[in-house]
């Protein structure tokens, strides 16, 4: 089940990650996928569009995101060009999206994501591709 994002202890200093999208289905599938994360100090948080992610992010800085591309009120482009343009080049952004298409993926490039992934996904490869982006001596 998801958590809400609303909770966070601030004084805590374990990574982020918060999954972002607008189906809940999805979050939950993701959600789960890296529940292996938790036990490597990682907390996981749920946003459900784009607006919400963003309010997240004014609170508390995720170390990666995973962010779908479309969704209401603010699509996952436009997410990430927004925490890019607030100086949060730290941010791991992976674009988890069934927009598969070259033009896609390039836009994803654009707006500063660091890996493109499309729907359906094969959960060990979202899990490693997490934790890849989550190590800090990732080149």
């Amino acid at each position: 089940m998801p958590r809400p994002s609303a909770h966070h202890d601030a004084a805590s200093h374990r990574p982020v990650v918060l999954i972002v999208d607008d189906e809940p289905h999805i979050r939950a599938l993701v959600e789960h996928t890296l529940e292996d994360l938790e036990d490597e100090g990682v907390e996981l948080m749920t946003a459900h569009d784009g607006a919400e992610a963003l309010r997240v992010v004014d609170r508390i800085v995720p170390s990666l995101m995973i962010l779908d591309v479309m969704m209401p009120k603010v699509n996952g482009y436009d997410v990430c060009r927004a925490i890019r343009d607030r100086g949060l080049a730290d941010v791991r952004v992976i674009m988890l999206t069934a927009k598969g298409q070259d033009l896609d993926k390039a836009r994803g490039d654009e707006v500063g994501a660091d890996h493109y992934a499309t729907k359906p996904f094969d959960p060990d490869e979202l899990l490693a591709l997490a934790r890849r982006l989550l190590d800090p001596r990732r080149s």
